[in-house]
Order: structure tokens, then C-alpha cells, then sequence
């Protein structure tokens, strides 16, 4: 934690605001796999995803989906890349591959696991809701036949099974309890809770894992791994995934960015930040300076853009040319105390990222913004100088540009 936290009254933490998940927080990264399916991106090339690979090993992720080997040629080939990546280089992430509940997709799983020297944990997955059911003409009989079906195929070809229901957080109780009950009965030793149109809410989150927990998990007399995956269609797939792990899950699904199917997946690098801003172990003593790198090479890699507002990881996120935010964090800066200037107008602390704030000049700016920038550039602020500078911004309806604010240095108009 911060050493002054004695100055922030952390209303986070007083009793009963407590964040306090009661297992382990556990990581799936499935930027490689669900990521891949937003309408927008590109599918990386291989290299770019070994290099993703290596940067969510050095992030600590506990789990990985590298794809989904029944989807084509190409899937099937980065995909068996991707695992013997991770048994050549003994990297700790643990991999798992996307499977429909189908012999001929699950199969494959278990070809790339032999030849590549690596477990592979298949992600079976299957929907479940009344709506899914009456667009498909599935009958509650087909459903419970296809899990028994596919756990345990999967099982006789020595993979350990992740049951995946789509749809659970639309899907009615008494077929919730079944089709998990039925898959851990044939095998399956982690199941997932999917909140797959983003329709949940973090109470009905919270009400959900509770129910699976006391009436399948528990009776069960099993260890099994639960799992939550959301997406962000009502924008709260980051609180829905907090309030899952409060609940009980062990592991939360997401991606970097949050790309994935419409708006997208868990936000992965919001994810990190909040566990460690909340000092959940481990991710309280993990480095995150990676992040970035993360974030950009993801971004760089699909061609998804990162939002200049998007939180910890946007353009703007450590920026401000306001005047009185911007002479808070100077002041704090005159002090010699990096973490207070990254405190002072920030809830998250900037250099626990590699990251650090940076002031600009602006039309909303005060006169400590030009003479900071100018101290920084190892310039010398003269009264005359800074109220040059100062005009132009006060002139402008935006932040001015490097060039500008040294076109004003040199006496010479902008662009010449």
C-alpha cells in the first residue's frame, strides 16, 4: 500500500465494503481465442501471439485459452504452436483450448496435447438458456445427453474437462443444477459461469455462484474450480467479475482490452489493476509494469485501438492541463514525492504500472502548467517566455502541441 495512505480515508475498506474474496483469484486470459471473435480485429500472426503468450507469463495469468482447434487449419496449427511454446520454454501458465461439446473438436485438443508433451485442458462448452434452447429445438434431454457425451469422451482421451454453459446468468435454475451435476458426475473438474449477452448484474452475479455453489459444487463432495466469464454489454462486466470472486468463484475469464464477441469480454488489464489497487494476493506484490506492453502489443496485434480515455492504459488516463488539477500534482511534485504527485489527483497510482503523470498546457490551464513543462525540458521560465506561452494557450480550444509551445520559445509562429 501507499505510505500515505494515513491521508486517504478509504471508505473501500471500512466494515462491510470490504473486498475480501474467501478462495485464491485465479486469472484465464482469453484474449488468443474469445478476443479473436470480435467482428472488428484481426487474427494476429503467430509471432505476434507467442509474444502476447510471453507477456501474460510475465504478468502472472494463471490460465490461457490458445484457441480453438476445431475452428480451421490455421486455428489448429497456432494452436499447437502456441502449446509446445509453452513446454519448450516450461513457462507456468497453464493452457486451455475452446471445444463445442463434438468428438470432432475435442479430438484435436487431445492430438496437439500428445504431440506437443503438454496437458491441455479442453473448455467444452454448450448452451444453455430457455431462449438458446427454443431458437434451437433442443430438448432438455438432448442437453443433458450431449454433456454426458462430451465430458466423457473427453475423459477416455485423458484431458481434463472445463464445462462451459453459454447463457448460465439467462438459464433457469432447475437446469443449471443438472447440467453441472451431470458433468462433474462424468468427469469434469472445473466448470464455468458464462454471462455471455453481458445481461447480468453484480447482485444477480452474486446470486448465481452462491446457488451453484451450495447446490451443485458442495453436494458434489468434489474439488471443482468455478469459474466465471463475462462480457460487457451493459458495462459492468468488470464489477460482475469483482462481485463473482466475491461470491466464491476461483477464477475469473477475460481478455486484454476487453476485445472480444460485440463490445467485448472482462477487461484482463482492469481486472489486474483493481486486484492489486484492492490487495488481493497475489496480485498486490505482482509487477505489473508490463502492462502496457500488454495492452499495446494486444492492441497492435488486432488492430483494436486503445480509447485516449480508457482507464490506466489510454493517452489520457495520467494527462491533465487543468489548472488546478495541474498545480496539485506540481506541488506535489516540488515536494520530491513521486508518490504523492501520483496520488494527489489520481485512484490509481501511476508508476505501479511504468506509467507516470504528464502535465500539458491549455486553454484551462494556469501558469505553473507552462512553467512545469518548461522546468522539465530543462528551459529556463522568464516572466516574458511563460506569458508568451500562456496567451497562446489561453488563445486555443485545445491542449497546444510540442511544436507550438517551442514555436513560442523561438519567437517564430507555429509551423514555420
Amino acid at each position: 500500500m501507499l505510505k500515505h495512505s494515513h491521508l486517504v480515508y478509504d471508505w473501500n475498506t471500512v466494515p462491510g465494503a470490504e473486498f475480501k474474496p474467501p478462495r485464491q483469484v485465479m486469472l484465464d486470459d482469453e484474449s488468443l481465442r474469445d478476443g479473436l471473435q470480435s467482428p472488428s480485429v484481426k487474427d494476429p500472426s503467430i509471432e505476434e501471439k507467442l509474444k502476447i503468450l510471453h507477456l501474460m507469463e510475465d504478468l502472472g495469468i494463471n490460465f490461457v485459452d490458445i484457441g480453438l482447434p476445431g475452428a480451421g487449419p490455421r486455428a489448429l496449427a497456432d494452436v499447437e504452436m502456441l502449446a509446445r511454446e509453452i513446454a519448450t520454454c516450461r513457462l507456468k501458465i497453464k493452457p486451455n483450448c475452446a471445444a463445442r461439446t463434438l468428438e470432432t473438436d475435442i479430438r484435436p485438443v487431445a492430438e496437439i496435447s500428445q504431440r506437443a508433451g503438454i496437458a491441455l485442458e479442453v473448455a467444452c462448452f454448450l448452451g444453455s438458456s430457455p431462449i438458446r434452447r427454443y431458437t434451437e429445438n433442443w430438448t432438455d434431454d438432448f442437453l443433458f445427453r450431449t454433456t454426458e457425451s462430451a465430458v466423457s469422451y473427453a475423459k477416455s482421451l485423458g484431458l481434463e474437462v472445463m464445462y462451459v454453459t453459454e447463457d448460465t446468468s439467462r438459464c433457469d435454475p432447475e437446469t443449471v443444477k443438472r447440467l453441472y451435476s451431470t458433468a462433474i458426475q462424468c468427469g469434469a473438474t472445473a466448470i464455468v459461469i458464462c454471462d455471455t449477452v453481458g445481461h447480468a448484474t453484480p447482485s444477480g452475479v452474486q446470486a448465481l455462484i452462491r446457488f451453484i455453489l451450495d447446490e451443485v459444487v458442495k453436494p458434489s463432495g468434489q474439488q471443482i474450480r468455478v469459474d466465471w466469464h463475462g462480457h460487457s454489454d451493459r458495462g459492468l462486466a468488470v464489477a460482475n467479475s469483482l462481485a463473482a470472486l466475491a461470491a466464491g468463484a476461483d477464477c475469473v475469464h477475460g481478455t486484454a482490452l476487453g476485445i472480444g464477441e460485440r463490445v467485448g469480454n472482462t477487461q484482463m488489464d482492469q481486472m489486474l489493476v483493481n486486484l492489486k489497487l484492492m490487495g488481493i494476493s497475489p496480485w498486490a506484490e505482482q509487477d505489473l509494469t508490463k502492462l502496457k506492453e500488454y495492452c499495446m502489443t494486444v492492441s497492435q496485434a488486432t488492430g483494436v485501438p486503445i480509447p485516449r480515455n480508457y482507464p490506466v492504459m489510454g493517452e489520457d488516463a495520467f494527462r491533465t492541463a487543468t489548472g488546478v488539477h495541474a498545480a496539485a500534482v506540481i506541488k506535489a511534485f516540488r515536494k520530491g514525492d513521486i508518490e504523492l504527485a501520483n496520488s494527489v489527483y489520481s485512484g490509481v497510482p501511476s508508476h505501479y504500472f511504468g506509467l507516470e503523470q504528464i502535465i500539458e498546457i491549455g486553454p484551462m490551464s494556469g501558469k505553473s502548467n507552462v512553467i512545469f513543462w518548461l522546468e522539465r525540458k530543462g528551459m529556463t521560465a522568464s516572466e516574458e517566455l511563460v506569458d508568451r506561452i500562456f496567451q497562446r494557450a489561453k488563445a486555443s480550444d485545445r491542449c497546444l502541441t510540442e511544436e507550438e509551445i517551442l514555436a513560442c520559445c523561438q519567437k517564430v509562429p507555429a509551423g514555420t
